[in-house]
């Protein structure tokens, strides 16, 4: 099919109304993942300095937890409903706004002169972050020519777990320095040079629109019925399985929303064979992954006998893995097929967590750092194609909405890790033997992830590549040229 059209932001349009940059903007990748790598850096930086915050602030250690609970309630609960405002506002617009509103959100948080405050300040950060996590997909997917997509995507999948390793750390040389109130100042000059980026960088493509009644509706039910699961979720690993009652008016109010003629676009985005797929594996290998990630640090402690320093460098193994990885599964999925990649690396990701499964007592941390490793190269590989995979199967129109459904999976499967772990060890009596037992269950989810992503390249065939990448279309309002 001819082209025929040129919009203003540099790229050519059939008249399918499908899109194509001329270039690839790289700038805009690395922004998008600067936008993913603070997203995620916020979500776990807090957590070492929550004692000085209460010991500061005030409070009993419940209500400080809420300043890390009231981070990731919107981002889990607003996702869904940003990705589908996103796709009928401009782009530079909205990551301006979300981008700069995350910057003085930050700054509000790192002068809070009280708890209540700070949380208040923390709901804003995860208000604006949820749109950052819809938005950034679809930057990396415009941003390049299709050959290049998995390898944006990379970049993405990369950065952003990478931030959340990097918080601890980062907030405990912060804390020593200076106290709590650095740990939220150390975003901001980052999210500024991203608002910068895409003042100078980004076309105007169009402005920000106001949702409407109908859309705020919708947005209260989903961030209700995804809230409460989220509460369910995170308090069932931390207070006990009690919480799980939750996740039925959860699920009732999830269920009022699917009958809306809204949900329609969702519901039938979730029927494409490569998106469905795709976000099954996310949930699942997500969850796999939070049931390790949750369990080592108590083998390695309580079992092994390490310190929690060895035990935090043995953990970063798997940061160190995917890394390394993420790369090479980028230039792989430009080259032999996201979908056939992502299934590679979705297999070695299981195989690595099975090999981690049996922790008998007599392992030293080494033994437990390269299992890590191998799992963690198995996320390199898997995690960018199969984002791209995905992204390239999306409906026209809904790119950003596509953004928020992986994001949501992802986070879904973050958050139930933990809860799946908990209910599995309790049911043992926190023994080594429930420990193994909870891993196994870990083990079953990405296996299972895994499965689905092979038995969508076998259906895909012998036609186009499981998951290569075609061009990004033009969702519904966006004018083939402007």
């Amino acid at each position: 099919m001819g082209f025929d059209a040129e919009d203003t932001s540099g790229r050519t349009v059939d008249r399918s109304g499908k899109t194509t940059p001329d270039r690839d903007r790289w700038l805009l990748v690395y922004a998008a993942g600067a936008v993913v790598f603070v997203a995620m850096l916020e979500t776990s930086i807090v957590n070492v300095a929550l004692p000085a915050i209460r010991d500061d602030l005030g409070g009993d250690p419940a209500t400080t937890q809420w300043t890390v609970l009231a981070y990731l309630l919107p981002v889990v609960a607003l996702v869904l409903p940003a990705g589908r405002w996103l796709d009928r506002v401009g782009r530079r617009a909205a990551l301006v706004a979300s981008v700069g509103g995350f910057a003085v959100a930050s700054t509000a948080a790192g002068l809070a002169p009280g708890v209540g405050f700070l949380v208040a300040a923390r709901v804003a950060q995860g208000t604006c972050a949820a749109v950052m996590f819809a938005l950034m997909p679809v930057l990396a997917t415009v941003a390049v020519r299709p050959e290049a997509r998995g390898r944006a995507m990379s970049v993405l999948a990369t950065l952003g777990p990478l931030g959340a390793v990097a918080g601890p750390p980062l907030g405990g040389l912060l804390l020593g320095v200076g106290g709590w109130r650095p740990v939220f100042f150390a975003v901001v000059p980052v999210a500024v040079g991203i608002v910068l980026v895409g003042l100078l960088a980004m076309p105007d493509d169009g402005p920000l629109r106001a949702p409407d009644r109908r859309w705020l509706a919708e947005a209260a039910l989903t961030a209700l019925g995804l809230g409460v699961l989220l509460v369910a979720l995170t308090r069932t690993a931390e207070a006990g399985p009690e919480w799980l009652l939750l996740v039925f008016p959860a699920a009732v109010v999830l269920g009022v929303w699917s009958r809306l003629p809204a949900s329609r676009p969702v519901l039938t985005l979730l029927c494409v064979p490569g998106v469905r797929a795709g976000h099954v594996a996310v949930l699942l290998l997500a969850l796999g992954f939070a049931v390790m990630q949750f369990l080592l640090p108590f083998h390695l402690v309580d079992v092994v006998g390490v310190s929690t320093e060895i035990t935090g460098l043995t953990m970063l193994a798997f940061a160190a893995g995917m890394g390394l990885a993420g790369p090479v599964g980028g230039v792989l999925a430009d080259r032999w097929g996201a979908g056939r990649t992502g299934a590679l690396g979705a297999v070695v990701v299981t195989v690595g967590l099975l090999l981690v499964q049996p922790l008998p007592s007599g392992w030293d941390p080494l033994d437990v750092a390269w299992r890590l490793a191998l799992a963690g190269v198995g996320m390199g590989l898997y995690g960018g194609p199969v984002q791209a995979m995905v992204m390239t199967a999306a409906p026209p129109g809904l790119t950003a909405t596509t953004g928020g459904t992986v994001q949501l999976a992802r986070n879904l499967g973050f958050a139930l890790g933990p809860a799946v772990a908990t209910a599995a060890w309790a049911a043992d009596g926190y023994s080594v033997t429930g420990m193994r037992a909870a891993l196994a269950a870990g083990v079953l989810a990405a296996a299972v992830g895994a499965l689905a992503l092979v038995g969508h390249g076998r259906r895909a065939g012998r036609g186009h590549p499981a998951g290569t990448a075609r061009a990004e279309p033009a969702a519904p309002g966006r004018t083939a040229a402007r």
